[in-house]
């Protein structure tokens, strides 16, 4: 009975249409379209749908798990539901089809319309051009049409005032009085036209004279026979007439002008322009101007600048004061430029024309006044300032001046080269400029060492003696050289430079006046540098010549050698001082040539550059100037070198004891301290070298410092050579040769100390036995065999054994023989001691 009943049910389901095509149109949703399509066939399933929806959406059955009791009544309605959209589909495809017909046919009749429209739309565009030609062509005839009615109201207007011109000019060809004119010409009402009519008379009359006047191959004069002889006066008239009318328009504009009133004065420029392009009325303006007539105006300038009367002008006053006066000129300008920009039609040339003015006139009085060019042959006095103060105000004056055309140029001055102009104020004292600092230079130079001269101790007071002491004062007796003073000359060399830059701003002027300013400074410090190195030598060379006055023979009495003992020591000290002196004169002049240069790197150097070949004379020209300065300085350290020795010699002579070297044997533990005269000439030496050390550098100290190495070595040898050591000596002579070769040392001289280590070891023949004196010599005194020989016959047992010690040196020597040079010189020495 179940499955009857349910057939029967979905017979009757499958009788009725279940799609439909709208169905499936819009947004599609299989779960609504399945839901629709079983509702009549599982009702249950909405309820268990609310009931899930009432329980928070979780379903019983889902939880009891699935149930498939009702999966046959679904199945007819699958299958009739499955034929029904195959039927649907067909339907759906056939009606495609028909569509896509349809499309194709509406869209051929579609490209049909089309194409009969492309063909109407270009017929529609020949005819609209046809029609556009057929427009142009009538405006161009309208156009013709209407330039050709322009041209002929152009030429009637033309026309007829050229018949206006003709009989004004017939007038003014017979009149003879220029009262007999029409009104026109006399109404001050109608000046503008009657000016332009009257320029327009002269240019026909003037041009028709003067191609008559070729015509006939000559100028054409009064009195000549040819056709445009009547113009001649009609010129004449107009002329005249013109100049009267130029009279009229500048006296109405000069009282316009007195009332300040722009408005007539601009018209009155307006048709005066028509006039000389209105230069005259320019230049009736400006020279009206107050600056220009009241001379109290220009003298009120000069005052401001040159200040009190009596009173020095100096640069610094200068520059202040000159730049008030040059700010009220630029107020002044600017004032007027506000009412010729307002009065004339062309205010640029106004402009020109007071700029001009004003420069030439106004400015050029100031410079006049405070630039009387001086003379190089009779220069003004350092007193009165000098060249310097000439050239100072110079430069002031010309840089403030360059500003204020500056300054003018900014209001405006039209095509007027303001610059250009204000240089040509000082073109004559650019032209001698650079003779003109450099005589500057040489005037302060010249200066400084009469200043310098001036402050040296008289002669009285250079050298004198103390009484009856006879003792020479230790001061030193001449000035020493100072830095400050090449300072101060770097400093005038600096500020000629700055002034050569503004002054001759042009590279290659600027190049060759600053070498000549160099040169200067060149010549400047090699003299003085060198004049101070000799005044140092001649400090030097007094010195010795104190030290050869008291030279004393040796028997003279004990009151006389204290005497001279005591003025030897004033001679050494001031020996000692003139050494000093010299040493501190080659500092100076170190540091005085390092100024150059550092002047010449960071100054002079690339001014140089434009001309080719100038830096590197300028270095050669710095090189030769410098020669002199170092040949002097050569001759003074070898000076110094001399007072040195002399004093080391003089210590020696008057320190070192016989019993130094040949104590007596009484049983005395030797002294093994080094001799007083050690000490006192290695404490003389140690001052001296401070002094050097801090004067010299590089290869000059290095040579200066094995010169004098060699010398002192040379004067150990013989002063040991006058003394007899035992060998308690030849331990007290190791001891001071050690002294001597320690202190060397200080010299970094390395073939001095070389030479000291070899005397350290030449001393030892005094020490060793008789029979060890010959391996010493042929073991480490085999390089000094003749100084080792020489100090052998110094010892004290020398007398008495020197048979054995002949023996000793053939049984030692047999290759010398008889014929040895050193053998022979030692028996003959042998034989005369």
């Amino acid at each position: 009975m179940a499955k009857m009943k349910i057939s029967s049910r979905a017979s009757s389901i499958s009788s009725l249409s279940l799609l439909d095509v709208d169905d499936f149109k819009g947004s599609f949703s299989f779960d609504e379209f399945f839901k629709k399509l079983a509702s009549d066939v599982l009702p249950s399933l909405q309820e268990q749908e609310g009931e899930d929806e009432e329980e928070g959406g979780v379903s019983k059955s889902t939880a009891s798990g699935p149930t498939f009791i009702d999966a046959e009544k679904l199945l007819p309605l699958l299958q009739d539901t499955r034929s029904e959209l195959v039927d649907l589909s067909y339907q759906v495809d056939s009606k495609l089809e028909k569509l896509k017909k349809e499309v194709a046919l509406h869209d051929s009749n579609h490209r049909k319309t089309l194409t009969e429209l492309e063909k109407g739309v270009e017929t529609l565009f020949e005819s609209f051009s046809r029609l556009d030609s057929r427009i142009s062509g009538v405006g161009q005839t309208a156009a013709r049409i209407g330039d050709h009615l322009q041209s002929a109201d152009a030429q009637r207007e033309t026309a007829s005032q050229t018949i206006e011109l003709i009989k004004y000019l017939m007038e003014f060809n017979s009149l003879g009085d220029l009262m007999e004119l029409s009104p026109l010409f006399s109404d001050d009402s109608r000046v503008a036209e009657a000016a332009a009519i009257a320029q327009k008379l002269r240019a026909i009359a003037e041009g028709d004279v003067i191609a008559g006047g070729q015509a006939i191959g000559m100028p054409s004069a009064k009195g000549a026979s040819n056709p445009n002889r009547g113009l001649e006066v009609a010129v004449a008239n107009l002329q005249d007439y013109c100049n009267e009318l130029e009279n009229r328009l500048l006296a109405r504009f000069d009282a316009a002008a007195q009332k300040k009133d722009l408005m007539p004065m601009a018209e009155c420029a307006k048709i005066s322009s028509q006039f000389d392009k209105g230069v005259n009325a320019m230049i009736r303006y400006v020279g009206s101007r107050p600056m220009f007539l009241e001379v109290e105006v220009m003298n009120a300038d000069v005052r401001k600048v040159l200040g009190e009367e009596g009173t020095q002008l100096s640069a610094t006053n200068l520059e202040r004061r000159l730049s008030s006066v040059y700010k009220e000129i630029i107020e002044t300008v600017r004032k007027e430029a506000v009412v010729i920009s307002a009065v004339f039609p062309n205010p640029d040339a106004a402009m020109s024309l007071l700029v001009q003015r004003v420069l030439e006139q106004r400015v050029g009085s100031i410079l006049d006044r405070i630039l009387p060019k001086p003379s190089l042959s009779y220069p003004p006095s350092m007193e009165e300032g000098g060249l310097l103060q000439y050239l100072r105000i110079l430069a002031v004056a010309y840089e403030k001046t360059l500003e204020l055309s500056k300054e003018l140029h900014t209001i405006g001055t039209g095509d007027l080269d303001v610059e250009g102009l204000a240089e040509s104020l000082f073109s004559t004292h650019r032209e001698e400029y650079a003779e003109m600092e450099q005589a500057s230079l040489t005037q302060l130079f010249q200066a400084k060492m009469s200043e310098l001269r001036a402050s040296l101790p008289q002669q009285g007071d250079i050298q004198g003696t103390v009484n009856r002491s006879r003792v020479v004062s230790s001061s030193p007796s001449h000035q020493p050289m100072s830095t400050s003073v090449v300072t101060e000359f770097v400093r005038w060399n600096e500020e000629a430079v700055q002034r050569c830059c503004l002054l001759t701003p042009q590279p290659i002027p600027l190049a060759t006046n600053v070498r000549a300013i160099f040169t200067c400074l060149l010549d400047q410090v090699s003299h003085y540098t060198t004049e101070g190195l000799e005044r140092a030598r001649e400090a030097l060379n007094e010195a010795a010549a104190l030290r050869e006055r008291f030279v004393i023979g040796a028997s003279v009495s004990r009151r006389v050698a204290a005497a001279a003992a005591s003025a030897a020591e004033a001679a050494a000290a001031a020996g000692e001082s003139s050494f000093r002196a010299f040493m501190v004169a080659v500092q100076r002049s170190t540091t005085n040539v390092a100024m150059v240069q550092q002047h010449f790197v960071s100054t002079i150097a690339r001014l140089l550059l434009p001309v080719d070949g100038a830096h590197a004379a300028c270095c050669e020209e710095m090189a030769a100037s410098m020669s002199n300065a170092e040949g002097a300085a050569l001759k003074g350290l070898q000076q110094c070198i001399d007072t040195v020795m002399v004093e080391v010699d003089r210590l020696l002579a008057a320190e070192q004891k016989v019993t130094d070297y040949c104590p007596p044997e009484d049983g005395n533990a030797p002294d093994h301290r080094p001799t007083n005269a050690c000490i006192r000439v290695v404490a003389y030496l140690a001052r001296m070298l401070e002094a050097a050390n801090g004067a010299l550098e590089g290869l000059n100290k290095q040579a200066f410092m094995t010169e004098m190495g060699n010398r002192l070595h040379k004067g150990l040898l013989s002063h040991w050579q006058r003394f007899t050591f035992n060998p308690s000596g030849g331990l007290r002579l190791k001891r001071d040769a050690t002294e001597y070769a320690e202190f060397v040392r200080s010299f970094k001289a390395p073939a001095v100390d070389e030479k000291f280590e070899t005397l350290g070891t030449l001393v030892n023949v005094f020490i060793v036995a008789p029979e060890s004196l010959f391996t010493l010599i042929d073991g480490s005194l085999r390089g000094s065999r003749k100084e080792a020989l020489r100090f052998i016959e110094l010892r004290e047992d020398y007398k008495m054994k020197r048979g054995l010690l002949i023996t000793s040196l053939e049984s030692l020597y047999p290759h010398l023989g008889n014929g040895s040079n050193d053998l022979v010189s030692f028996r003959d020495a042998h034989c005369k001691f």
